[in-house]
Parts: structure tokens; C-alpha cells; sequence
């Protein structure tokens, strides 16, 4: 694994931009950030391990939702410094409750459309914050 981290280009801060996308459709269904802690854990486990920059922490993909990316293939551009991960979704990627998280369409004259299919309530899917650390702490005593 430490052989694949040494082909990829992180930038200054660390990280590397991935498109997540459907495995049957080619839909996209999100962008985000991994850095190496994540991109290796995503290795390991076979599902989704971002890199949040607003929270500045490591997140699994599904970890407080359900909503679990199952990774299928994972590809890497022509300049090594984007990822492209097709996945298996469950339920959905966008937090707002839609499958795709670019289920907004803008118009030229400056029109905003909602393309996307919701296909969850978030309110009903996402629990208090405890959850997270204790998901947290139970994937790091499984790693040890």
C-alpha cells in the first residue's frame, strides 16, 4: 500500500481531490478530500475515509448516515494528483438527502433547478455527534 501512496501527489497541505461516482451509472456523486491516513483506510476497510477540511478530521463516508460507499475501483489521472472511486452507494451520497450531491442545475440566465432524486430525510438519518466519536474510536481499537 505504501508503494501506491508513493504514485500519488498530495498538495502543500496534504490532501488529494477524489470524485466519488456510481458504479452502474457513471454518475457523479460527490468530490472530496483524502489525505493519506484516509486514502490508506479506505484501502483497508473498502469504504470511503475522507479528509474533512471544515472539521479537520478524518470521516467515514456513511459513519453517522448509513449511507456507506463501497468501493469497486479506485483510479488515479494522468498527473497522479486526482482520484476518481467508483463505488457501490447506499441510499444516498448528499447530506441534504439526495443521491447525487450535484442534483442542482444552473441555467445561463441565472435559474436554479433541482434535477437530483431525493431519496432520504436528513433529519431523520443523521444522530447526535456522540455517534461519530464513538464510531471513531472503535474503527482506530480495530486497527490496532
Amino acid at each position: 500500500m505504501k508503494r501506491l501512496l508513493k504514485r500519488l501527489k498530495f498538495d502543500e497541505k496534504g490532501l488529494i481531490p477524489v470524485i466519488i461516482q456510481d458504479i452502474d451509472t457513471n454518475e457523479v456523486l460527490m468530490l472530496a478530500y483524502m489525505n493519506k491516513e484516509a486514502f490508506l483506510m479506505t484501502l483497508e476497510t473498502g469504504k470511503t475515509h475522507f479528509w474533512s477540511r471544515s472539521r479537520e478530521k478524518l470521516w467515514l463516508k456513511g459513519e453517522e448516515s448509513g449511507n456507506y460507499q463501497q468501493v469497486e475501483d479506485i483510479y488515479f489521472d494522468c498527473d497522479a494528483d486526482t482520484l476518481l472511486i467508483k463505488v457501490r452507494q447506499v441510499r444516498g451520497a448528499c447530506h441534504r438527502g439526495y443521491w447525487s450531491c450535484f442534483y442542482r442545475q444552473m441555467k445561463k440566465e441565472g435559474e436554479v433547478r433541482i434535477i437530483g432524486k431525493k431519496v432520504f430525510e436528513p433529519g431523520k438519518v443523521y444522530g447526535p455527534k456522540e455517534t461519530i466519536e464513538k464510531t471513531y474510536e472503535a474503527l482506530k481499537r480495530h486497527k490496532k
